[in-house]
């Protein structure tokens, strides 16, 4: 089984665009809605909470679990896969944690011209500058442009990001931005692609919005053909269990409404 983790909803752009690529696996998605954003939390908390959410996929049978949440990726990842996969007493040691933080910055290289570069993100993610030393140890020269933007996770997890308030905060934030004169934009978050149409219409069409749940997904293809011991090691009946620590009816609305994802199955748990 392939396990995907959030702070919330937004890990769902990931796992929409995983299971259309690679629809013959199981997969396990955990949010931890009760505790969401992770934002604007401290690193250790993030530490503390990422390593809940993997303890209880590693239990649930993943082999494989994607951290679908930049401020984890930034703040926890490392950390955790020296704890558990470098640890040769981790009874873990033969399983795999990915970020999603690398496989968009090598997009954003790949795609720019002028080198000016703009991220958006949680302010645990700016903060943390994780993107600024992926994005200079693939290209010194690039010039980097970066936006912490707060609100929206919280919007975004109120239903309320297609209100015309949304798209004022999101102007607001995005106008820094736009004075540098970036043409490549990091979504650095997995919530922010359900505003993507916004991002692109307020950032014009001489600016390449990435999608940051595009990119994992095509990433972690790439990851399975040069990984074939794991892949093997992946169960193939095509299920896909959804977990909350929160409520499980409004879980099951929201990948409804904004991924397109039919969560029936969806449980409440708590994580500790």
């Amino acid at each position: 089984m392939i396990g995907i983790f959030d702070s919330g909803y937004g890990g769902l752009t990931v796992m929409k665009e995983v299971t259309r690529l690679l629809p013959e696996y199981d997969y396990v998605y955990l949010g931890d809605n009760a505790r969401a954003p992770y934002g604007n939390r401290s690193k250790e908390t993030v530490v503390k909470f990422s390593e809940e959410a993997v303890n209880f996929l590693f239990e649930k049978g993943t082999r494989l679990v994607i951290f679908a949440c930049f401020t984890a990726s930034a703040l926890a990842l490392r950390e955790l896969q020296e704890k558990y996969l470098r640890n040769p007493q981790s009874k873990y040691k033969d399983r795999k944690i990915l970020g999603v933080i690398r496989p968009v910055a090598e997009k954003a290289v790949g795609e720019t011209k002028s080198g000016r570069i703009g991220v958006v993100g949680t302010r645990g993610t700016i903060n943390s500058k994780a993107f600024n030393v992926e994005l200079k140890n693939l290209r010194p020269k690039v010039s980097i442009s970066s936006q912490a933007c707060p609100l929206l996770v919280p919007l975004i997890e109120e239903h309320w990001h297609t209100k015309p308030e949304a798209k004022m905060i999101l102007r607001k934030y995005l106008r820094p931005l736009k004075s540098h004169n970036i043409d490549t934009l990091i979504l650095g978050c997995t919530h922010y692609p359900l505003m993507i149409a916004d991002f692109k219409k307020i950032m014009g069409g001489r600016t390449k919005v990435l999608n940051s749940g595009e990119i994992a997904a095509e990433s972690l293809v790439d990851y399975l053909k040069r990984h074939p011991e794991i892949e093997k090691q992946l169960t193939r009946e095509k299920t896909g269990k959804f977990f909350t620590t929160d409520n499980a009816e409004k879980f099951a609305a929201f990948a409804k409404d904004f991924a397109d994802m039919r969560a029936e199955d969806v449980e409440t748990i708590g994580i500790s």
